[in-house]
């Protein structure tokens, strides 16, 4: 009886305590709700910088963030030489082109455009950026080139270098309607014989040439060296004339001042991680390792039941790409590669959590800014977070720009009805019968249990059709937006990536022709400044 009275007196003493424990706490949140903000990335860097001054850690790391000494004698250099002739009034014609593709491609096919109207003596038009025009319900505040580019800055850039118009002549314009001009899809690696030996004749005899450019140029990325001049003139265009339009320069520099307030470096890193990229050079399984990481114990299990492997959807998405690529001529390989020897060659790009190891073993600290570019990342936010747990000050466009900023970036547009997932008819009973008949030899496997009911919210995207489809379908009115409005997040990035204190590629195309974001960075951070530090990985 003894032993019971003492456990009650400590069983009431317990309670006490946490009686009076929770009057404690709950006066401490009466008395402090006052002093609580909400918190914000910009806050949390706050918190942490301020916390890393006060332990004295140097984030001027010479090793990180200085100057390539033995880059800082070279000076960019693409003036025209005296000799360099002004160009003739009377030129052997008009050259209007459509550019098709991204933002990389797009600036790329400027510049080769430019060059091959100087080689074939001709006035330029304008080019047309179709992902802004295709786009239905885009800002009547700007139009094609001038959504993206200043009109005025190029023409004015050019003066000496081509003639540059707006738009033909109207005595032209129903002509071109009627498709009454000749038309040339030109190759990416298209040598300059192949503009004087089969364009310059059509331009003569018609006036008039159209280019389609799809793949991102149209001229071989190395000229001869009797043609030096005109590689000269390139680099004019790519770093003088073209200029983003004023708001989108503002806004660019407004993002670098935000993240400059600190008084901290910051790094930019570029994950690369593009659908199309990772088709072409056949990097399907990157994602696959992943997934055998997260479910190494229950799928081969759900193998095992259905009798099917199981299958990374985003492998499917990018084979589905190559399918294309290899169907339009752009790849000549087969279908099926091996994507590790790929890896082991260097031909795809570094996962983030391998690009989050590099930094720290090179001596990044944890609390250093990195700036995320690129408006695509296949794979979406979920295969940065190996990166955010290395890394806690991870910031891109969204976490610098307000929504109202963005939405003055892109002006008013109308708007679009909601982008349903029409889900293809049901399939009756005779059609599956008909279906297993030519399934093939048997013997076969049996078919996987039936699975729970797809809902409504999962059938939107590209999960949605390739799930219920085989065949993707053709981009809605709210894609194509999203395609217009993704050039503009780029040009931001863009802006971002040539001023920062350091650039980290997950990829880059290493030279090969293929137009792509890092190296278009990494090429006007070398004309720009050639000694800022700009990491180029081994692959």
């Amino acid at each position: 009886m003894v032993f019971k009275s003492k456990i009650k007196w400590i069983a009431l003493f317990v309670l006490l305590l946490s009686f009076v424990s929770l009057i404690r706490h709950l006066s401490i949140a009466r008395f402090s709700t006052v002093d609580l903000v909400q918190y914000t990335a910009m806050a949390g860097f706050r918190d942490d910088f301020a916390a890393s001054i006060s332990g004295k850690q140097n984030f001027r790391n010479k090793k990180l963030w200085g100057l390539v000494k033995p880059l800082q004698s070279l000076q960019p250099y693409a003036n025209p030489r005296s000799s360099y002739p002004v160009p003739n009034e009377q030129s052997n014609g008009f050259i209007y082109a459509k550019i098709f593709g991204g933002f990389a491609n797009i600036r790329s096919s400027i510049c080769d455009l430019v060059t091959i109207s100087r080689l074939l003596n001709a006035t330029l038009v304008i080019p047309e950026i179709q992902e802004s025009t295709r786009s239905k319900g885009i800002s009547n505040k700007f139009k094609s080139f001038s959504y993206l580019y200043d009109e005025e800055q190029f023409v004015a850039s050019l003066t000496n270098d081509i003639l540059i118009v707006k738009g033909l002549p109207e005595n032209l314009k129903a002509a071109r309607r009627r498709n009454a001009f000749p038309t040339f899809k030109p190759k990416t690696s298209a040598s300059p014989d192949f503009y004087i030996k089969e364009v310059l004749p059509a331009l003569k005899k018609a006036k008039v040439v159209g280019l389609v450019i799809t793949d991102g140029g149209c001229l071989q990325s190395i000229l001869p060296s009797s043609l030096a001049e005109f590689q000269r003139l390139r680099c004019r265009v790519a770093f003088h004339a073209l200029q983003f339009r004023p708001e989108i320069r503002e806004l660019g520099h407004r993002m670098v001042e935000r993240l400059r307030a600190w008084g901290q470096p910051f790094l930019v890193f570029h994950p690369g991680l593009i659908r199309d990229m990772l088709a072409y050079h056949g990097c399907a399984e990157l994602f696959q390792n992943n997934l055998r990481e997260r479910q190494c114990f229950f799928v081969p299990f759900l193998a095992l039941v259905t009798h099917y492997p199981v299958v990374d959807v985003h492998s499917e998405l990018i084979q589905y790409r190559r399918a294309q690529m290899i169907k339009r001529g752009i790849i000549n390989e087969e279908l099926g590669v091996d994507s590790h020897l790929r890896r082991e060659n260097g031909s795809c790009p570094l996962m983030p959590e391998e690009v989050g190891i590099l930094l720290r073993a090179m001596g990044y600290p944890p609390k250093t800014i990195i700036y995320v570019a690129g408006s695509e990342t296949f794979g979406g936010q979920k295969v940065l977070i190996p990166l955010r747990a290395m890394f806690a000050n991870l910031v891109d466009r969204t976490s610098l720009c307000s929504k109202t900023e963005l939405a003055d970036l892109v002006g008013p547009e109308t708007h679009l009805p909601l982008d349903l997932f029409q889900s293809p008819p049901a399939k009756s009973e005779e059609q599956l019968k008909e279906e297993w008949k030519k399934a093939g030899p048997r013997p076969r496997p049996l078919p996987p249990p039936p699975g729970r009911p797809i809902y409504r919210h999962e059938k939107e995207g590209w999960y949605g059709w390739i799930t219920e489809t085989e065949t993707e379908p053709d981009p809605s009115p709210v894609d194509l937006r999203m395609q217009a409005h993704r050039l503009l997040w780029d040009a931001l990035d863009y802006i971002v990536s040539v001023e920062a204190d350091a650039v980290f590629p997950g990829f880059n195309n290493d030279g090969s022709g293929w137009p792509d974001f890092s190296s278009l960075v990494m090429g006007h951070r070398l004309y720009e400044i050639a000694s800022s530090r700009t990491y180029r990985p081994d692959r």
